[in-house]
């Protein structure tokens, strides 16, 4: 919150210089002069070393540098100099969760609460902090401190949203990010925005797209995708928005929309190792299994240890009888996660599918260790020993398989069949 209220002064001085129509003019005039104002503020300090205000000045603009150390070195000086000035302990705070250092950036947050209860800045920065922490609990009640204070905090409301949508409490937070449009869109006709040509507020387009994200996960996939297009009309080149619009199409079946959106997300993030794997999935459904295969390998020379992107590239070759290539694929899923059962379970269908029963055996009976209770390998590893003849102990299989899911046709079927046979 820092930085827009310090921007916002100095916008009154931009205008009395000069004249512009982008939405950033007002900082046009000052990015610039960092540097110099430090200069400036060193000259003041060698003047008068205990001018506490001047160190705090000195560290916001380092901050503003992204000099994060040396700006929290120089509000340290104020603090030692006026260990009350409040404005120091939470830009002090603002640095260090720069830093990634939440747990003292919590602690200069507390100090300047404790100086001024009524800081809405201060709460609402040790909420960001307790939210990067996963503590989302506690993070929702330093935000509800600060909206106590500011009630209309558009940013506040959405980082409580935020934290919400962390505890899949998909309601609640579609409600506060609803709190936080409704309150951007009555700021659009401020006279400070009208004045100042500033960007639309109530067109945030990360607010539409959080507020998709809970819709999406509450299953109400046609209203996400309303949220998304929100989002994508407002910042067209917004690729995560398009990015999440193909997965909701991809959960509704409509696969080639899916692949459409997978592309915009793709030609404006090429990047995005997400947009690759989730095409291939969606190209899978499609049975373009060479198609996905392709984007698959796109996702893994974005990030080679993908490992998801390894196995389902398996499943694809697997589909294509290529199996000895899918085995390879597997093997490369299981060196990323040992501990993926779906992959060892993969990898002895494959196996078994060369007829290398025992060493399909062995696979499965790696996925049941890692994972007793999925009925799948149990089923799998049944009807491999049914093939070395090992009756006693396929039948076993195939009951363990119907005992963790009652009312599985095949492996029932598979039992029946054999009891038959041995009668």
């Amino acid at each position: 919150m820092k930085f827009w209220y310090r921007v916002a002064t100095l916008g009154f001085i931009a205008l009395s210089i000069t004249s512009c129509n982008n939405d950033d003019f007002y900082f046009q005039n000052y990015y610039q002069h960092y540097e110099e104002a430090i200069l400036d503020y060193d000259k003041t300090i060698a003047i008068n070393p205990q001018d506490s205000d001047a160190w705090n000045g000195r560290g916001d603009n380092l901050y503003s540098l992204g000099k994060y150390e040396e700006a929290i070195a120089s509000y340290d000086q104020a603090i030692t100099i006026n260990p009350k000035d409040s404005d120091a302990w939470n830009d002090k705070g603002d640095a260090l969760y720069s830093l990634e250092k939440y747990q003292a950036a919590i602690l200069a947050y507390d100090q300047a609460i404790a100086i001024n209860p009524k800081d809405s800045d201060a709460w609402n920065g040790r909420g960001d902090n307790l939210y990067s922490l996963a503590k989302y609990e506690e993070a929702i009640a330093s935000y509800d401190k600060a909206i106590a204070i500011v009630p209309e905090d558009v940013n506040v409301w959405d980082d409580r949203g935020d934290a919400l949508y962390s505890l899949e409490k998909y309601p609640e937070a579609i409600a506060s990010y609803d709190k936080a449009i409704a309150i951007a869109q009555k700021e659009n006709d401020s006279w400070f925005r009208r004045i100042f040509n500033l960007k639309n507020l109530g067109e945030n387009h990360e607010v539409w797209n959080d507020r998709g994200d809970a819709l999406y996960w509450l299953e109400k996939y046609e209203e996400a995708i309303l949220a998304y297009d929100k989002a994508i009309t407002i910042n067209p080149e917004y690729h995560e928005a398009w990015y999440n619009r193909g997965a909701a199409l991809d959960i509704l079946e409509k696969y080639e929309e899916a692949i459409l959106a997978y592309d915009k997300a793709i030609a404006i993030n090429p990047e995005y190792q997400e947009s690759w794997y989730s095409r291939g999935i969606t190209l899978e459904n499609l049975q373009k299994y060479e198609e996905a295969i392709a984007s698959y390998d796109k996702a893994i020379a974005i990030n080679p240890e993908y490992q998801e992107a390894w196995n389902d590239r398996g499943d694809a070759l697997y589909s294509l009888e290529k199996y000895q290539e899918a085995i390879l694929s597997y093997d490369k899923a299981i060196a990323i996660n040992p501990k993926d059962s779906d992959a060892w379970n993969d990898r002895g269908d494959a196996l078994f599918s060369l007829e290398k029963y025992k060493e399909a055996i062995l696979s499965y009976d790696k996925a049941i260790a890692i994972k007793p209770d999925d009925y799948e390998p149990w089923y799998s590893k049944g009807f491999a020993l049914e093939n070395l003849k090992k009756y006693q102990e396929a039948l076993k299989c195939y009951q363990k398989s119907i005992e963790l899911q009652p009312g599985f046709a095949e492996a029932i079927n598979k039992r029946n069949e054999l009891l038959k046979k041995l009668s």
